[in-house]
């Protein structure tokens, strides 16, 4: 007896088709199942046979071959319990019916009830795109899926709901998929209204959020640049479908989402320890997973004591921040994860944080300073796009009365600078000024004369690079798209140029 069911597989990011085939023949009392398994599809069969007979049902006594194609293709987790259950079921004609256009993905319990899986978001917009019709799934799995339509979704709590159901015994209701809205409650969120003084850095942080720039902060302790970087989620534009899909599936295969309803509607903000591995910080293992850059995707990556983390961490960024997708090679295959990310940073000055300070002394022996800022690499920093001074608050600004700009007002200029970058970049894949290649970067990037004049002077008295160069010109656009400006000014451009002073000051 033989019987074919649809399945799915994860290969990084994207879900692929399987066909889960189970034959029953006579022989010795075997059960095995073949098609490059892990150990946790292997394990599968001891799951499968378990919730079987405690659901009731008849384990055939023969030869159960299962066979999980296609054939060359790593299978891994123990995703395949519920197909690998129905095609058992279907061979020995416990139930009955067409099921060429249905797939199935869940974990079983030894009882027969269904647990969350990993990855369950990807594996239905696969499934809806290779043509199915119905997906089975766990229940614990319907939030992430509820925003997905042009396909049927029964979420089940076990086993015995889905045979009931295709044996038209009792139906399962089909998941109703929910309207995307957009977060619009900041309330939840720090607010910038709450932070007294700091008004460049607070500036600063208005022009990388205005166009996804990158940003490094440096300043003494307690001057306030955690407390900052953690109310840039507040201003950041709301996100649109597609990302917010994109953002999901990420955070589904890493297999962080549980809850009634799970689509990520906020911009994420992930703040690792400084003692994340470079595996880590980019992905990894020997099913690779996304790291933190992958699971900051369309937010922040907020690296906090930057000098702090190890250089591997630190250089595995280089390349990703460039190109916005990272991809982990292994022997037998690659995969790549996005990771379109703003980065944010802040450091001190030195070990002991006072270097430059008004008040306090630098007690740092002599070398160290050096030493310690010579952990951040000359290209790491020449692809982040401001690096802005946060000095220590004065008690004027602490003491003074009466309430800061808040972040609505402040998010609404950036949404202004969005919707113009948006129109201009139309038609094309680049997302935000940070993002313009250096094509897009000469045709959008007007200077007037006097700004033209002033750029190549500070190119000559700084010896910048041709990033910083670029970077700047970058800057510069947001800042007038800020000032509701076509043509780039001189008075964008010196402010550009002043968010690029401090690596002047501290590393040359």
């Amino acid at each position: 007896m033989f019987s074919h069911i649809n399945s799915m597989g994860l290969m990084g990011l994207d879900a692929f088709m399987v066909d889960v085939e189970a034959d029953i023949s006579s022989g010795p009392l075997r059960f095995d199942i073949v098609g490059l398994p892990d150990a946790a599809v292997s394990e599968s069969k001891e799951r499968v046979r378990a919730a079987v007979n405690n659901c009731g049902y008849e384990f055939p006594v023969s030869h159960v071959t299962v066979n999980l194609a296609p054939a060359d293709v790593k299978k891994a987790g123990p995703l395949y319990d519920l197909p690998i259950f129905m095609a058992l079921l279907k061979a020995t004609e416990q139930i009955s019916g067409d099921l060429s256009d249905t797939a199935f993905i869940g974990e079983l319990s030894l009882g027969g009830s269904l647990r969350h899986i990993s990855g369950a978001l990807p594996m239905v917009l696969a499934a809806k795109a290779a043509g199915i019709k119905e997906v089975f799934l766990p229940k614990e799995n319907e939030g992430e899926v509820a925003a997905i339509t042009g396909i049927s979704i029964y979420p089940a709590e076990s086993v015995e709901e889905i045979v009931d159901h295709i044996n038209g015994i009792t139906a399962l209701k089909p998941l109703e998929p929910v309207e995307f809205r957009q977060a619009q409650d900041l309330s939840a969120l720090p607010d910038f209204s709450q932070v007294k003084g700091q008004y460049k850095a607070k500036r600063a942080l208005e022009v990388a959020a205005a166009g996804s720039h990158n940003i490094l902060m440096i300043g003494p302790p307690g001057s306030g640049k955690s407390m900052l970087a953690k109310r840039l989620p507040s201003i950041l534009p709301d996100m649109s479908f597609e990302e917010a899909l994109e953002s999901t599936k990420v955070y589904s295969i890493a297999g962080l989402l549980k809850g009634k309803d799970t689509l990520i509607r906020t911009r994420p903000f992930r703040s690792p320890h400084h003692t994340v591995s470079a595996a880590g910080m980019s992905g990894g293992g020997s099913v690779p997973k996304p790291g933190e850059l992958s699971l900051a995707h369309n937010g922040v990556l907020f690296l906090d004591e930057l000098p702090e983390f190890s250089k591997a961490a630190i250089e595995s960024l280089r390349q990703p921040l460039e190109d916005g997708i990272i991809t982990i090679s292994r022997a037998s295959y690659t995969l790549s994860y996005p990771c379109s990310v703003m980065l944010v940073c802040a450091m001190n000055p030195c070990p002991c944080g006072f270097l430059g300070h008004p008040k306090r002394k630098c007690t740092c022996p002599k070398g160290a300073v050096q030493k310690y800022l010579s952990k951040i690499s000359g290209p790491l920093l020449d692809r982040v796009d401001i690096h802005i001074e946060v000095p220590p608050v004065d008690f004027s600004d602490l003491s003074r009365e009466g309430n800061e700009e808040s972040s609505a007002a402040i998010k609404e200029r950036v949404e202004k600078a969005r919707k113009l970058q948006r129109e201009r970049f139309k038609g094309t894949k680049i997302t935000s000024n940070a993002r313009m290649d250096s094509a897009a970067v000469r045709k959008f990037c007007v200077l007037s004369s006097d700004a033209a004049e002033f750029l190549k002077s500070a190119f000559d008295r700084l010896d910048l690079s041709a990033r910083a160069y670029e970077r700047i010109l970058k800057v510069a656009r947001t800042i007038a798209d800020l000032d509701g400006k076509e043509t780039i000014e001189k008075k964008h451009i010196m402010e550009g140029v002043q968010y690029r002073s401090l690596d002047r000051k501290y590393w040359y």
